[in-house]
């Protein structure tokens, strides 16, 4: 939409102001409630899609809030997907070594072919296939809403691949913490599976720093690593979903469906590992950026229909259960051999 006037500008205005101040004020709430002793171990963004999905189904959300929610839910997103990008840098990748780079390949690909080989069996749409995917082996919702950008995915879908990754990545969250002594797993190698196997950065340093400060350092060096593979998967999903979609008509466009913001991503990790970003600055947009993660977490429950999702049925939810149990055990395995 252009926005060059000023009553374009207010226009605009006046048609995102409600959907916005809702999503930014369920995201203010999920911050208030995270300081409350009963939701210590949860984030704000686990807090804000609850409470997003429980104002949806039980409040309702007003006809006039929609623009501003779908904007924050996709615009916003995208937005924090490109800031991550100053998290991230080629010199975390080398930090782990061959071992850990050839770790974190192997359980994302295997994970990934698992999911799809499981959607396919259990009937599972390939959109919501994909979502689920990506999700579960690369970096939880925001490779959900990267893939859907790329596969012209449904809002339901979207919704739905979100809060699966997110139960199961919260179920981690509590469960590994648990499992360091009965697997025989170091702090070091609990690091390492936790930011291998985790679906979400948050929920794979709440687990981690639960064990000890080598977990979480380690952790969060292994998952930011492999939220560097990303961007190529996305890209790599444009060109499978274009290409291979079936065509009736042999003149039908086979246009890659690029999710251009991705490439934003990958600049801000290029100069990133040129070192020319102040440490201030990488931290205070930190900051911000997972307050934006947070509002667009909020949107994504707004948008959440709880009747939609049971129409969608249960297989779906055995597939995020198939694929996080597969990226569990698979780069346990994996830890157990290279280390």
């Amino acid at each position: 939409m252009d926005i060059s006037s000023p009553s374009q500008v207010w226009r605009w205005i006046s048609q995102h102001i409600y959907g916005l101040c809702l999503t930014i004020a369920l995201a203010g709430i999920a911050y208030l409630l995270r300081n409350l002793p009963i939701f210590a171990l949860f984030s704000p963004l686990i807090i804000a899609i609850m409470l997003g999905i429980l104002f949806r189904n039980i409040i309702g959300m007003p006809a006039y809030c929609q623009v501003g929610v779908t904007f924050s839910m996709k615009r916003i997103l995208r937005f924090a997907i490109i800031l991550l990008g100053m998290q991230l840098s080629f010199v975390q990748v080398l930090a782990i070594g061959v071992k850990g780079i050839g770790l974190i390949i192997f359980t994302l690909f295997s994970t990934f072919g698992f999911t799809y080989c499981l959607g396919r069996q259990l009937g599972v749409s390939k959109s919501l296939t994909y979502l689920i995917a990506s999700g579960t082996s690369i970096c939880g919702a925001s490779a959900v809403v990267a893939t859907s950008s790329a596969t012209h995915s449904s809002d339901r879908d979207t919704t739905y691949a979100v809060a699966i990754v997110t139960i199961f990545g919260t179920l981690s969250m509590f469960l590994y913490p648990l499992l360091p002594t009965l697997l025989s797993l170091t702090p070091e190698t609990f690091g390492i599976w936790c930011g291998a196997s985790i679906h979400e950065v948050a929920q794979v340093l709440a687990a981690a720093y639960q064990v000890s400060p080598i977990s979480g350092e380690l952790a969060s060096i292994t998952k930011l690593s492999r939220v560097l593979w990303l961007a190529p998967v996305i890209v790599g999903i444009s060109y499978l979903y274009s290409y291979r979609k079936p065509h009736y008509n042999h003149q039908a466009s086979t246009a890659i469906a690029i999710p251009w913001f991705i490439f934003y991503f990958i600049l801000l990790i290029i100069l990133n590992s040129l070192n020319i970003f102040p440490t201030e600055l990488k931290n205070a947009i930190e900051q911000i950026n997972k307050f934006l993660l947070t509002i667009s977490m909020a949107a994504m429950g707004l948008e959440t229909k709880l009747q939609q999702l049971r129409e969608t049925g249960l297989k779906p939810l055995y597939l995020g259960a198939g694929s996080w149990l597969f990226i569990s055990i698979f780069s346990y395995g994996l830890v157990k051999i290279f280390y």
